[in-house]
Parts: C-alpha cells; sequence; structure tokens
C-alpha cells in the first residue's frame, strides 16, 4: 500500500482536516516534475549536436563522484543552502515556521516556491492543532488529579481504617498533607511529605517527583526507622488528607425515570454518605474516565507520529524530484518543533498507566494494560462460513416455496384467501425484521467504506461493534426460521376428518417469535450479548421517554420504530389471533372487535409519540428551537395516522379528505426535514450546487437520486388514503406488507445520509471522544493546593 493511502486509512475520521494534506502536497510536488521536464527538454532541444548528445546522456544519470569527495565545492553549498528554515514569533501571537526558498530565480523555482509555502501553512496548521489538544488534555489531567484525590480520601473514610491518621486526618488541613493521587500532568508537587503508620491503609502515596532511586532509597530509609511503640514509621511517604471530602459532592446516581422525577424537585446533587456502594460507583467512573483518557492521549501520540512521519515522506519526495538536499534543515525544523521535541504526552501516558495499575488493578501491569487497551476484534472465519451456510438454506428455501406453490396450484386455491387474512400477517412479521436487518448491514458496509465513524456515533464498546457479515449472519439465520415455518404452513386444505388444520404446524409462527424474544432477552454471554443487551437499553430507554436524557442512539432507534409500524400491528394480531381466535380453523373475529380497533390506532401512534416525548426533553436540556419544530412534525405525522387509520376503520368521503390533508401536509414536512435538516442537503450557495460543502460520496448523483427516492418512497403510504387498496393480482395484506417493506427501504436510505451528516459535524468541531461522566463534583474555589 502507498504510503498517501496508508496515511489517510490510519487517521482519526474527526480530525482528518488537521492531519497535514499530504495528496494535495504531492500535487504540487507532481507540478514541479513536470516544469522541470519540460525545461530539461527544452534545453535539449535548444542546444547544438554536440552538446544535445551531452545532456541525453547526463539525464540518465548525474555525475557526482569528484562532487562528493569534497564537502566545499560550490554544487554541495548550494544544495545545502536550498532552504532557510526558522521560527518566527510576532507580538500577541504564537510562534509560527517559515521557510525561505533561496532559489526561486532558477527556471521552475516558482513553483517550488509555491510548494514551501503550501507547505509551511500545513506544518503550522498540525502544530497549532497539536499544542492545543496537549492544553486540552492537561485540563483534564487536572480535573482527574482532583478527581483521584477526592475517591482515594473517599477510599480511606469508607475503609475505616483502626489507626488515626494525625492531626488533620480526619478534616484536614495539616500543613504537610498533599493530594493522595500521582500527579498526572507534573512530576513535583513541591511539598514536603508527611507521615503515616503503614499499616493504616494501602493508599499512601509516594511523592510524586521520585524516581525509582529515590523510591528505593525511602523504602530502605523507612526499614531503618522505627516508632517508639515498635511501628514503622515511613520517612518520605505524604499522608491522604481527607479534607478535600469537605469540598465535594458526589454525583453517582444512574439516570432512572425515578432519579428523573427526584431531580424536577430537586436540583441539589447528592452528598456524601461514605458508603461502600458510593465507593463501588465511584470506581467505575473513575476507571471509564481513564480508559477514555488514556485512548485520547494514544490517538494524540499516533496523531503526532503520523504527521511527523508524512513530513518526512514528502521532503524527502522533494529531494529526489530536485535532486536537492532540502529535507535534513526541514527535518531538523520538525524535530525541534512541539510535534517533534515535545514529550508532555508520552510522559502523561505513563503516569496514566502507571496510575491506573496502581489503584484499578491492584498492582497487576497485565490486568490493568488489558483494561486501558482492549484488544481489537478479530475477524472470524466461522461467521463467513455459517452466513454462506445460512444463505445457501434461504434461497433452497425459497425455491422450494416456489415449486410447492407451483405444484399445488395454490394461487387458485380457494383457501388462499383464508391463508392470506391468518397466516401471511403472521409471517410477514419477520420479513420485515429480516429486511430492516439488511438495510442495516448495507449501512454499516458503507458506512466503513466512506469512513464514518458509526462505532463512535452510536457509543459502541470497542471490539463489541457487528460488522455488516456479523449482522447478515443473524438476518440469514432468521430468515431461514421464517422460510422453513412458511413451508410447513403452506396447507390450503383442512383436515377432513378433524375440520381443523394440524395443530402443531399452526403454532409455528407463535414458537419463532417466543424463541427470537427468548434469544433478545438470554442472559448469558452468547449471540452478541453485549449488541443484544444495548438495544435492550436503547429500546428502554425510548418506552420511558421523556425521562432519561435523549442520546443519539436513542432517538436513531425511535426513528427506526417509526419505519416498523406495521410490524407492531402484526404483534398486535398475534396477540388477538392466538388469544381470541380459533388458530386451528384459522379464523378470528378480530376487525370486527372495537378493543382491537383502538389498539390497531394506539400502536401506530406510539413510535411516533415516542420521538414527540424524545424532542420536548431534548429541549427542555438544549433550549434549542429546532427540537420544537422537529416536535411539531412528529405531531402532524400522529395526527396523520389518526385520521388515515379512521379512513380505515370508518369510512366515508369526509374521513377520506382529512386523511389526505393531514398525510400531505406530514408527508411535505417529512420530506423537508429528512433532505434539508436531517441529511444536509438542498444547500443553494454550497460550493457542490443544491447539495453540502463536504460529501463523503464521491459521485453527487448518488445524492440526487436519494433525495427523489425519498420523495417517491415518502408518498408510498398515501396510496392507502386514497383507497387503492386492491388489486387483481395482489391480495390487500400483501400491498399493505408491501408499502411497508418500501417504507422500510426509505429508512435505510436515510440511515446512511444521516448518519454520514451527523460524521461530518462531529469533524467540523473535532469531536472524537465521548464525553465521561465523574464522580465528583469539585467546588469552584477548591484547587487541590490545600488538600
Amino acid at each position: 500500500m502507498k504510503f498517501g493511502k496508508e496515511f489517510v486509512s490510519q487517521m482519526v475520521p474527526e480530525w482528518q482536516e488537521a492531519y497535514m494534506n499530504y495528496n494535495f502536497l504531492k500535487g504540487l510536488l507532481k507540478d514541479v516534475l513536470r516544469c522541470r521536464q519540460k525545461n530539461m527538454l527544452t534545453a535539449a532541444m535548444s542546444a547544438t549536436p554536440r552538446s544535445s548528445l551531452k545532456r541525453r546522456v547526463s539525464l540518465y544519470r548525474a555525475f557526482s563522484g569528484l562532487t562528493s569527495r569534497y564537502a566545499g565545492s560550490p554544487r554541495k553549498n548550494n544544495e545545502d543552502e536550498a532552504i532557510l528554515v526558522s521560527a518566527v514569533e510576532e507580538e500577541g501571537s504564537e510562534r509560527y515556521y517559515q521557510t525561505m526558498f533561496l532559489m526561486s530565480s532558477e527556471a521552475g523555482g516558482e513553483y517550488e516556491l509555491v510548494y514551501f509555502r503550501r507547505l509551511d501553512e500545513e506544518f503550522n496548521k498540525v502544530v497549532k492543532f497539536y499544542k492545543g489538544k496537549v492544553e486540552e488534555v492537561m485540563r483534564e489531567a487536572e480535573e482527574l488529579n482532583k478527581q483521584m484525590d477526592a475517591l482515594i480520601a473517599l477510599r480511606i473514610k469508607v475503609e475505616n481504617p483502626p489507626v488515626g491518621f494525625g492531626a488533620g486526618a480526619g478534616g484536614g488541613g495539616g500543613g504537610g498533607g498533599s493530594g493522595p493521587a500521582e500527579r498526572l500532568n507534573h512530576q513535583d508537587n513541591g511539598r514536603k511529605p508527611g507521615r503515616v503508620h503503614m499499616d493504616a491503609i494501602q493508599e499512601v502515596e509516594m511523592s510524586n517527583g521520585a524516581n525509582s532511586e529515590d523510591e528505593r532509597g525511602r523504602r530502605n530509609m523507612a526499614k531503618s526507622s522505627k516508632g517508639r511503640e515498635g511501628k514503622p514509621d515511613i520517612e518520605g511517604f505524604r499522608r491522604a488528607s481527607l479534607d478535600i471530602l469537605n469540598h465535594v459532592k458526589i454525583n453517582i446516581e444512574r439516570e432512572t425515570p425515578i432519579s428523573t422525577l427526584k431531580g424536577i424537585l430537586t436540583t441539589s446533587t447528592s452528598d456524601l454518605s461514605f458508603s461502600k456502594e458510593e465507593l463501588r460507583k465511584a470506581e467505575e467512573l473513575m476507571t471509564k474516565a481513564f480508559v477514555e483518557f488514556h485512548k485520547k492521549l494514544r490517538v494524540l501520540k499516533s496523531y503526532c507520529f503520523l504527521n511527523q512521519l508524512a513530513f518526512s515522506k514528502i521532503m524527502k519526495k522533494y529531494d529526489k524530484i530536485t535532486s536537492r538536499n532540502a529535507s535534513k534543515a526541514y527535518l531538523e525544523m520538525v524535530d525541534n518543533s512541539p510535534i517533534g521535541s515535545s514529550d508532555e504526552v508520552t510522559k502523561l501516558v505513563e503516569r496514566v498507566e502507571a496510575t491506573f495499575i496502581k489503584h484499578f488493578a491492584n498492582g497487576n501491569h497485565r490486568k490493568g494494560m488489558d483494561i486501558l487497551r482492549p484488544k481489537a476484534k478479530r475477524e472470524r472465519h466461522r461467521v463467513t462460513y455459517f452466513l454462506g451456510f445460512f444463505c445457501g438454506c434461504s434461497i433452497a428455501l425459497v425455491v422450494a416455496i416456489v415449486v410447492v406453490i407451483h405444484a399445488r396450484d395454490i394461487m387458485k386455491n380457494p383457501g388462499r384467501a383464508l391463508y392470506m387474512d391468518n397466516i401471511f400477517p403472521l409471517y410477514s412479521l419477520f420479513g420485515f425484521i429480516v429486511l430492516h436487518m439488511l438495510m442495516y448491514s448495507a449501512n454499516i458496509y458503507f458506512w466503513r467504506r466512506y469512513r464514518v465513524n458509526y462505532t463512535f456515533i452510536f457509543g459502541f464498546k470497542q471490539g463489541t461493534d457487528l460488522g455488516y457479515r456479523e449482522v447478515l449472519l443473524l438476518s440469514s439465520a432468521l430468515s431461514v426460521l421464517t422460510l422453513g415455518g412458511v413451508l410447513s404452513n403452506l396447507d390450503m386444505e383442512m383436515d377432513e376428518r378433524t375440520k381443523s388444520f394440524e395443530a402443531l404446524t399452526e403454532l409455528v409462527p407463535l414458537g419463532i417469535v417466543i424463541v427470537l424474544l427468548l434469544i433478545i432477552f438470554c442472559p448469558f454471554n452468547i449471540i452478541y450479548r453485549s449488541s443484544r443487551f444495548f438495544f435492550i437499553q436503547c429500546a428502554f430507554h425510548c418506552i420511558c421517554a421523556p425521562l432519561y436524557k435523549v442520546t443519539l442512539p436513542d432517538f436513531f432507534l425511535a426513528d427506526q420504530f417509526t419505519s416498523q409500524v406495521q410490524a407492531f400491528r402484526s404483534l398486535q394480531f398475534y396477540v388477538c389471533y392466538y388469544v381470541w381466535g380459533n388458530f386451528k380453523t384459522r379464523s378470528h373475529k378480530c376487525p370486527e372487535s372495537n378493543v382491537f380497533k383502538y389498539f390497531y390506532l394506539v400502536v401506530a401512534v406510539i413510535p411516533y409519540a415516542i420521538r414527540l416525548l424524545q424532542c420536548f426533553r431534548r429541549w427542555v436540556d438544549e433550549r434549542d428551537p429546532s427540537h420544537v419544530l422537529n416536535g411539531l412534525k412528529y405531531f402532524s405525522t400522529i395526527a396523520a395516522v389518526v385520521l388515515r387509520t379512521a379512513n380505515e376503520l370508518q369510512g366515508g368521503m369526509i374521513w377520506k379528505i382529512m386523511a389526505a390533508a393531514s398525510s400531505g401536509i406530514a408527508t411535505i414536512a417529512n420530506t423537508y426535514w429528512d433532505i434539508v435538516i436531517d441529511w444536509g442537503l438542498l444547500r443553494w450557495n454550497s460550493k457542490n450546487p443544491w447539495l453540502r460543502d463536504k460529501l463523503l460520496v464521491p459521485s453527487k448523483s448518488v445524492y440526487f437520486i436519494a433525495m427523489v427516492l425519498n420523495v417517491i418512497l415518502r408518498l408510498a403510504w398515501m396510496q392507502t388514503v386514497m383507497g387503492i387498496r386492491d388489486f387483481p393480482f395482489l391480495h390487500r395484506t400483501a400491498l399493505v406488507a408491501v408499502v411497508a417493506c418500501l417504507e422500510i427501504i426509505r429508512r435505510g436510505i436515510w440511515n446512511f445520509f444521516r448518519l454520514e451528516n451527523e460524521h461530518l459535524n462531529n469533524v467540523g468541531k473535532y469531536r472524537a471522544f465521548k464525553s465521561v461522566p465523574l464522580p465528583f463534583n469539585c467546588d469552584d474555589d477548591y484547587d487541590g493546593k490545600h488538600a
């Protein structure tokens, strides 16, 4: 793989604009090469035949046998003095780096001058971004210092050691004490160590700036010194002051519907009660904070290394094209710059690892590093094998069903209508689920292909996210179960003796539903448990809206539910058919029940009501007026669904007119919101007319096709309003299923561009890491210096 492609593949997607633009600089070097070749060709053509022959020969290889032996030759001096690099500082501004090209008067020198100007711009951009990120992680390190001080003080308080800590240990203050955690962002805090008894607690710390020799010396000193009571006094240790507990409040309560209701009544943060449960929850939050902080530091180190390598590669390419020796001087400047000489991040990584291993892994280095650096998920061949196996089985079952239908002439059988009214809605539920999973697997494939960081956007844990192969495997397995059930239920005639169908085969759809629910809620670590529990958690948040703070996975899943209204109605039909109907004779009176009609309406409204409540909660939290407009959009959709359902159940011209008007308004509002707000398209002043400034898909026609398809598929649901319900070759239930499938396909297309737009928004704000809540809230006037 060429370096340019490898460089792009290793970039942090959200920081892509902050990396050195290697391909752009490479293009400028191509201009330099073309200019030099053109000048050499012109000189060769204008020379005499004899000199032309010499120049033609010299083009193959430059003669350097003499000049390479004499360091002071004019040619060597000219090569060494091709550029002058310097760091320039202006009053009131940061330092920036500038390169002076000394050979701009040569033929084609203007191209090289442009190259160095752009090179300096890229380098200054990288340095500025890196320095800003270093300052950011230093601030976070200082905050983690305070959090660790509070955590270890809480540990001491909860453990309640039997031996006292001397004056000020319980409340503090003594003059020589310092925070109990190692300082992450500096080596020496300049404080005098205090004294504690060794057997009081294990959380006493060494002085922060101590190296290994100092630690060994202090340990030897501790062994040689004895207290009057026979217990060793450790000279050089600083005690863990508990004074910080007077300046912090704990905030570890997980968000639940009950906690949200409590928060409405009171806004105060919970006080410390010094319980083991509080300590356990605080340690969990701090573990997550350290893991995320360590990940950020590693990515920042990678950013620094990749850019250094890119500047080295591009300068060596310049030397090769121009036969100069300018890379040495420029790379020396790179090495002396913040990205080459700053070791703050490296030292901070070492301190974070040492602190985490000591405080969260009980000194076990391997255990601590396994938590800090989780192993990447390995591709397994068995996934591909079973995927191919289930896909082959699905194709075989489809062929078998077609053959059976043709052999039995089922399409003309009198029992066809009974089958379509009773059995087809049962199996269509699984068809909707399989189709949605297929669309989601396609989304994952294209997100990865166009480097959309969907794992970060959704908040998946590293190594637990499903790839498109895994999703295809699950969907193909479900399709095998479904198609096998369909093949077993293709009987159109009752048993003449019992006047009923076989009970076992009639219970197959219900059995598949039960198996599916058991798999979803299975507590054992099988069949992608982390992904199943993540889905259950997001679904629970949707059900409890607006009592949970709305995150992107929550409202993204709720949007998927709005496209599965017909699947929810199929579940309602399951309950009615198997509880109040007679499944042995394939008969039921569900449409005649008023209760069924009311629930038929309520089930269709619930997904849109969830999104409406989520919009309300987001408006309360963020005070963004766009959430109010989004809520009004879903309110119009609810009105359209209610009137459409009333039109289906009641009939009449008035209901039809009202349903058509409300559906038209909802369709226009939803289509506009999809394309303009969710996708960020239709920007007339964009550099890509009617699209966005930034696009991930190279072909612009894809976006226009997607917009047209969105409009067409949005209009598909209007067929129920207009009364187009029956076709000579298509049963009414089959038509409903087709329309539902079109909506699922539209949602699948929407998913890709919605997440693409979200990814680009994160890129614009350089948001590459999720924020982790910290367990302690420190007082504003507390800085940790007096703990």
